[in-house]
């Protein structure tokens, strides 16, 4: 059982990232935790891990809890054992297997006598292959460093398993094995990812937002459909807001003309009376005040109906305004802009891949590009751009335009300025106002502008660089993406998803997110083994 109760947070010199959060996680259950980038669900899974403290408010955990995380900088200096959380046993082992008799060593082994075996087999599972357990983490690559983490998994038996992004360097297989973990574990489980065949694994949904913490009973599928509803009830209510407030405007013209006509009759019957001028202006005074506090209630009820307005739209998503509707490739269907033949590529003295490859392709081609961590897809596509030379073999391109989207979004200039990067895409000679609107509906608002790039997450890269597809009048022959939703949130993936399904040109894609291919429409493959 896992509780967290009144829980605040604040990075240093910034305002509360949250505040009075509550959640339970009941025994054996299993939770993801969804949320826009930036809501905090990395911070919150570390306060529950202990990685650090909160503000106010405390975590309460009945059991051992254990810890993967996303990204692995700080845990680099640690050797497998250690990241195993095995290091203290295998060495208690060490010492009494060569004659030490110390009975701390034999307290701390606690009878675990098979914990090498259990370390290599979990290694083992993980298609790890790790002879020194004393390796440091940092000559692992992202997906191995990973496979080590989650290995501890099966090593420690834990109570609770917390998750973030454990996917994101996961080839196809490892991914595999991790699904199958979570289906067969028993222990309670809460995960952060964006990949959705692991959040339907899940049996709650947690979304974290700026009014806290919602619950949704059920897998992602059956959160994005109560999402759907909400979303319908929500435009519903605010196209009746909509109406009302015309409504309001209409009844506030037609009360003030009717006033106004009622006063001017009185006023017309006043003076062929001979009412007194001092009594007129009396009279007109109170006309004006009555005049006037109608407008008040009025304006009041309009601002109340607005304000109302307001709060619904903002509550909205902005995936449809962030579509980007990309031209269509100028090329004709078919043609043949690369091919490869025979082609390797060598790393010091040894071939990258076991057999020569021979590749075609076409203009209108929609290809993934697969294979296993370390099988060089991204190797390939430098090479079939030009980035590399092959080692044998030979590439023949044709003239096309592309643009290629790494996992880094190199594209970016980190130097350069929000508003100065989206301009280098201002082909159309847009007016400034233009540019800024577009920015507007990327959600880079005026406070963004001058901000610079080094600064932007990762989902905040992937939309400035979707802003400028749409503000440039250029459409590439080509995009290629490298793991283009690693580190999306959610939202930031539907945005991308839309835009490239409804992309008229060749799509080259490196990914080992399912969901995303098929979406996508990404119908040939090229395996790499």
């Amino acid at each position: 059982m896992l509780f967290l109760h009144n829980i605040s947070y604040r990075f240093p010199n910034i305002d509360l990232l949250f505040n009075a959060i509550h959640l339970t996680l009941p025994t054996h259950t299993k939770s993801a935790l969804v949320g826009s980038n930036g809501m905090g669900k990395s911070t919150l899974l570390k306060l529950i891990a202990g990685e650090i403290q909160p503000l106010n408010g405390n975590v309460s955990i009945q059991g051992d809890l254990y810890y993967v995380p996303q990204m692995f900088g700080n845990f680099n200096h640690l050797t497998v054992a250690e990241c195993l959380k095995a290091d203290k046993k295998i060495n208690a082992l060490q010492n009494i297997t060569n004659g030490e008799v110390d009975e701390e060593y034999f307290e701390i082994l606690n009878d675990d006598w098979n914990i090498e075996e259990r370390c290599q087999s979990a290694l083992e599972y993980w298609n790890l292959e790790i002879s020194d357990m004393n390796q440091q983490l940092e000559s692992l690559s992202g997906g191995q460093k990973t496979k080590v983490f989650l290995a501890g998994i099966q090593i420690n038996q834990p109570d609770i398993i917390v998750l973030d992004e454990p996917t994101n360097h996961l080839d196809l297989e490892g991914r595999k094995l991790l699904y199958d973990l979570i289906e067969k574990t028993n222990s309670t489980v809460m995960i952060v990812s964006h990949d959705r065949n692991l959040l339907n694994l899940v049996d709650t949904i947690f979304e974290l937002s700026n009014q806290g913490i919602s619950t949704y009973g059920g897998n992602y599928d059956f959160y994005a459909e109560q999402k759907e509803i909400e979303t319908e009830a929500l435009n519903n209510d605010i196209h009746a807001k909509e109406r009302a407030l015309k409504k309001a405007k209409e009844k506030e013209r037609e009360t003030i003309e009717r006033k106004q006509k009622l006063d001017a009759r009185g006023k017309g019957k006043q003076e062929k009376s001979g009412v007194a001028r001092i009594m007129m202006n009396t009279l007109r005074n109170n006309a004006e005040k009555n005049t006037s506090k109608l407008k008040d209630i009025h304006a009041e009820k309009i601002s109340n109906i607005s304000g109302d307005l307001r709060n619904l739209r903002s509550s909205l998503k902005n995936s449809d305004q962030m579509k980007v509707n990309f031209n269509d490739s100028s090329l004709h269907s078919g043609k043949i802009l690369v091919s490869a033949e025979e082609i390797n590529f060598k790393y010091g003295e040894d071939n990258l891949w076991k057999d020569n490859l021979n590749l075609e392709i076409r203009s209108g081609d929609r290809i993934s590009v697969k294979g296993s961590n370390g099988s060089g897809k991204t190797t390939l596509v430098r090479l079939l751009l030009g980035d590399l030379e092959p080692s044998s073999g030979s590439i023949a391109k044709s003239d096309f335009n592309f643009i290629y989207i790494d996992q880094e979004y190199s594209l970016i200039d980190k130097n350069s300025k929000v508003y100065d990067f989206a301009q280098r895409f201002n082909d159309n000679a847009l007016q400034e106002s233009e540019v800024k609107t577009l920015l507007s509906r990327f959600l880079f608002g005026k406070e963004t502008w001058d901000k610079k790039c080094d600064v932007l997450s990762g989902g905040e890269r992937l939309r400035l660089l979707l802003c400028g597809l749409s503000i440039s009048n250029k459409a590439p022959d080509m995009i290629i993406l490298d793991e283009p939703t690693n580190n999306l949130d959610l939202q930031n993936v539907e945005i991308l998803t839309d835009s490239i399904k409804d992309y008229h040109g060749t799509l080259v894609v490196i990914s080992h997110d399912e969901v995303f291919l098929e979406e996508v429409d990404a119908e040939k493959e090229i395996v790499l083994g």
